[in-house]
């Protein structure tokens, strides 16, 4: 257990203490914040296209000017990241979000709010890099798993509360409001983050006079490092060929109104709110490894169902995507637990934001893949979504075999030179 663990309360008990439960309260608070600003813009596609009279391209550029902005800031802070203290670092990042956040809620015109997009992204997407870093740094292997289940399910939860919500607020009122709301939220996080964040150093005690550029080399020419981002580009892959389109296939292809499409999010986001915490602690007790394999291939059954579900009732529709949310969800938290148990703490930052780069990059090329491959026919239906659900199945047996690639360091090794020659011996 690291010394940093020890200084802010942590222990190795089974139970945890109130330091850690405030801690992982706090990070969780803050990574709903980051996913409810994403998330948000989504369904509001029709009255950003009234508003700003754009097209359908343009909302687009809305949507991904975040994920690409936040994939380049993440590697332009990994030079920089462990060099820092975390506290002030993910203070700071998290101040940044919510002035960006504000800023899209003044944005008055369509040019202003894709660049108000590209600042909350670039905070954002790195400020969600710095939290899976810190949960490595300060979380005992034992409990990591079920820190990450709490932590990821912000997700869950922001799919109940952040898409409903932001969605009657924008109808009832415009869609300045949910922004508002949401910059108004993260000033009362920012504030609990400055009362129970500790300092954490314990990695500043290595490799501190390195230049950055010699420590992001070491951290890119690590063979297991390689592996690694190449886990993540292909897990993520294998979600977002299919999840962009799933709100347009329920209504095209299986028969559900628009009107009922809340049901699918709520529905999903309640059932991952448990199974992710449940999954998180499986994986503590059975192994991570193990419990992601089997959450892979218990994710291909759904889906193989949903990409090929023709019409149905509402209740079987519900049914399929939740089911596909569960196991897809259920993937995330062994792996992610696996991928911080494999980086030495001095790199975890570093790593952690060129991970999440890799994440948002994945996010946006699978979107793009999928889109050409998907057609629409006469009558309004999508067209070769199977093949859709095809790729994603592939991209999950391909984690499969990448999974076994993710390993802990088994010492502390002394220089970015030993780092690299261990692994090319």
């Amino acid at each position: 257990m690291s010394n940093e663990a020890v200084a802010i309360g942590l222990t190795t008990s089974p139970t945890k203490s109130f330091s850690e439960r405030l801690l992982l309260f706090t990070l969780a608070s803050i990574q709903f914040t980051v996913v409810v600003d994403f998330l948000i813009v989504l369904p509001l596609g029709p009255q950003y296209m009234r508003v700003f009279n754009i097209t359908p391209a343009q909302f687009g550029l809305i949507v991904s000017s975040y994920a690409l902005s936040a994939g380049i800031s993440g590697v332009a802070a990994s030079f920089f990241l462990d060099r820092l203290d975390r506290r002030p670092a993910l203070l700071a990042l998290y101040l940044g979000f919510g002035l960006g956040t504000l800023f899209c809620a003044f944005a008055p015109t369509y040019a202003l709010l894709v660049t108000a997009r590209v600042v909350a992204g670039a905070f954002g997407g790195v400020s969600g890099a710095l939290i899976l870093a810190i949960i490595g740094d300060v979380i005992p292997e034992a409990r990591r798993g079920a820190a990450m289940g709490l932590v990821m399910s912000a997700f869950s939860v922001a799919s109940i509360v952040g898409v409903p919500l932001g969605l009657v607020l924008a109808s009832h009122l415009n869609w300045h409001v949910p922004f508002y709301g949401l910059a108004s939220l993260s000033v009362i996080v920012w504030f609990l983050s400055l009362r129970a964040l500790p300092a954490l150093q314990e990695h500043l005690r290595h490799d501190r006079d390195h230049h950055p550029v010699t420590r992001l080399l070491a951290v890119l020419r690590h063979k297991d490092h390689q592996m690694a981002f190449l886990f993540m580009a292909v897990l993520t892959a294998s979600g977002f060929v299919v999840f962009p389109y799933l709100s347009n296939y329920m209504v095209a292809n299986v028969g559900l109104t628009e009107k009922q499409l809340p049901l699918i999010y709520l529905s999903g986001g309640f059932c991952t709110i448990f199974s992710m915490n449940w999954i998180g602690r499986w994986a503590d007790r059975a192994g991570k490894r193990r419990v992601f394999i089997i959450m892979s291939c218990c994710a291909m059954v759904p889906i193989l169902t949903f990409t090929n579900l023709p019409r149905a009732p509402l209740g079987l529709a519900i049914g399929t995507s939740t089911l596909l949310m569960i196991c897809m969800s259920g993937r995330m938290v062994p792996a992610m637990a696996m991928m911080t148990g494999s980086i030495e703490a001095r790199y975890r930052g570093g790593f952690m934001s060129i991970n999440s780069s890799v994440q948002q990059f994945s996010c946006g090329l699978a979107a793009y893949a999928s889109g050409h491959i998907i057609g629409q026919s006469a009558t309004g239906e999508l067209t070769h979504f199977p093949w859709v659900g095809l790729i994603s199945m592939t991209c999950i047996l391909s984690c499969l075999y990448l999974s076994q690639f993710l390993k802990a360091p088994t010492s502390p090794l002394g220089s970015e030179t030993a780092l690299v020659v261990e692994h090319e011996c």
